[in-house]
């Protein structure tokens, strides 16, 4: 985890001091000599489970070194609530802290789960050998919504997710590229223009690519209404809720 939350954005944003990123060793909060973390279940079953007690010992000491922050301890688990842009964005603004637990082999004893956890959280309805990868997805997610971590706050505002769309197409040099140009009006420099365009496209985006989503979308601007109320004469009706044409 820690080699790949070191590089890139989040590595610099950790070196300016914005973010500070720490990965701990539960082997290090066992009382058993053989510094063994798991055990066999309780009422049989294959693999083993985690045990509470490093768990315990490791999230105590984690809290005592730094009092005062408002913190939030998640549980990464198949079990939780699925990861969305909306969760994250809730995590960066009311906390300060996240502590981030990862199950591995069969489990957590649930005793940890009921007595620390906070919430947990999923990236999907799938099974990971361990939730490492997970934290590590939300982890970036988050951060990179912490003022200073990239270079403005539009970096992420515009994207994908954010307002419950999905982002507009971009495009780079050159203008024409295996018989495909670049659409003229993001290359006459009539920013208002652009705007709109780009708009448009990411609620026809939404339409065709994640229908699940653009029926939960609810125009929240006079613009919104006007260019969903634009894509829907062009379309006609039926095609308003998908078309997997374009």
């Amino acid at each position: 985890m820690r080699a790949v939350l070191g590089e890139s954005i989040i590595g610099r944003a950790i070196k300016k001091g914005i973010l500070e990123i720490n990965c701990v060793q539960i082997r290090d909060y066992t009382d058993n000599k053989q510094r063994q973390v798991d055990d066999y279940p309780y009422g049989g079953g294959r693999g083993c489970v985690m045990m509470a007690q490093p768990l315990k010992a490791c999230l105590d000491d984690i809290l005592s070194k730094s009092p005062g922050y408002e913190t939030r301890v998640v549980f990464m688990s198949p079990q939780g609530k699925t990861l969305t842009q909306g969760v994250a964005k809730r995590l960066a603004r009311d906390y300060d802290r996240l502590v981030l637990v990862c199950g591995h082999y069969e489990g957590v004893d649930e005793r940890f789960v009921e007595e620390c956890v906070d919430e947990e959280i999923s990236l999907g309805d799938f099974v990971l050998t361990g939730g490492e990868i997970a934290a590590m997805a939300l982890a970036d997610c988050v951060c990179r919504m912490i003022p200073g971590v990239l270079s403005n706050e539009e970096c992420f505002t515009g994207e994908s997710h954010w307002d419950g769309l999905l982002e507009y197409p971009q495009y780079t040099r050159p203008s024409v590229w295996e018989g495909r140009a670049v659409p003229e009006i993001l290359r006459n420099g009539d920013h208002a223009a652009t705007d709109r365009f780009r708009r448009k496209l990411s609620i026809m985006r939404t339409m065709d690519k994640r229908p699940d989503m653009f029926e939960k979308f609810i125009p929240a601007t006079e613009t919104d209404k006007l260019l969903s109320e634009e894509i829907q004469k062009e379309r006609g009706p039926e095609d308003m809720k998908y078309d997997n044409r374009h």
